[in-house]
């Protein structure tokens, strides 16, 4: 396609190649335009999941930054379905907020957490393909939004009680539309199609097309990447081979259920047994039995 290059995924980008310094502009301009702000990435954490295990065969991906405000973000890229990731990340976030809250500090020095999902699956119901949740104190009367006093925005240095809580993003990669609209738009089709057009100006991008050129890798870099790619295709049909295989055993299930209930009716009635047999495609001795 002309305007069009074929590129890294960003997984794998964030696996290997966007942990030093010089690839920073990539990630900050991703992060900018997501939070509209100009992010600055201080230091690249050690996550939980890669301080656990290095296995580059995992579906899930995170990388853990600390900005320059001292507030740490957690950006995660999950391509296997999860019922409970919801859960999940609620869960990660606290914990992370524990980790970093040093012995007899004052509540008030509480890091901000700002919890970033890229999922490749249908993850809950909704027409949209990126949501944004915090944290606000409602009036259960007067409808009105709780807001901090001017003591407590100069002790906490913000405007707004969600900006203490932690913050949370959700991108579902696989319901965007290719349309994008604006700039985070931009990144969120790199997600889905690995490809940077021409037109695109979201922060970062530019960057991002020149370092994730799948042409400047070596063989072995190529070797290993294709690698990783077949497995995710391979956890992808085992995926849905399971769900084909669960469908069709419920559906089985489902018409036993209706046959052995056929089959009480017509038996209740005193109907013969051949005929309830031929009806409901129990066998004789099963009809016995009921």
């Amino acid at each position: 396609m002309s305007g069009v290059q074929k590129l890294i995924s960003f997984d794998w980008a964030i696996k290997r190649l966007l942990r030093n310094k010089a690839s920073f502009a990539i990630f900050e301009g991703f992060l900018s335009e997501l939070l509209h702000d100009d992010i600055k990435i201080k230091n690249i954490l050690e996550s939980e999941s890669n301080r656990e295990t290095r296995d580059d065969r995992s579906n899930r991906v995170d990388m853990l930054v600390e900005n320059s405000k001292g507030e740490l973000i957690i950006v995660e890229i999950q391509r296997e379905t999860e019922y409970d990731y919801l859960q999940r990340i609620l869960f990660g976030a606290s914990k992370l907020l524990l980790e970093y809250m040093q012995k007899a500090m004052p509540y008030s020095k509480i890091r901000k957490i700002i919890s970033i999902s890229l999922v490749y699956f249908d993850l809950g119901v909704g027409e949209d393909y990126a949501y944004h949740g915090l944290t606000q104190f409602i009036g259960l009367n007067k409808k009105d939004v709780l807001k901090l006093t001017s003591t407590q925005q100069k002790l906490y240095k913000t405007e707004k009680i969600s900006d203490i809580y932690p913050e949370y993003y959700i991108l579902k990669i696989n319901q965007f539309d290719d349309i994008a609209r604006n700039t985070i738009d931009e990144w969120i089709y790199f997600f889905k199609n690995e490809e940077i057009k021409d037109e695109f100006t979201a922060r970062g991008l530019k960057e991002a097309k020149e370092e994730l050129d799948i042409i400047k890798m070596d063989e072995e870099e190529r070797r290993e990447y294709e690698e990783y790619l077949e497995t995710l295709r391979y956890q992808a049909s085992m995926f849905e081979s399971s769900y084909k295989v669960g469908e069709m055993k419920g559906e089985e299930k489902g018409a036993k259920i209706k046959a052995v209930e056929i089959a009480k009716k017509l038996k209740e009635k005193g109907i013969d047994i051949d005929i309830i047999s031929d009806t409901s495609g129990l066998s004789k001795e099963e009809i016995e039995n009921l």
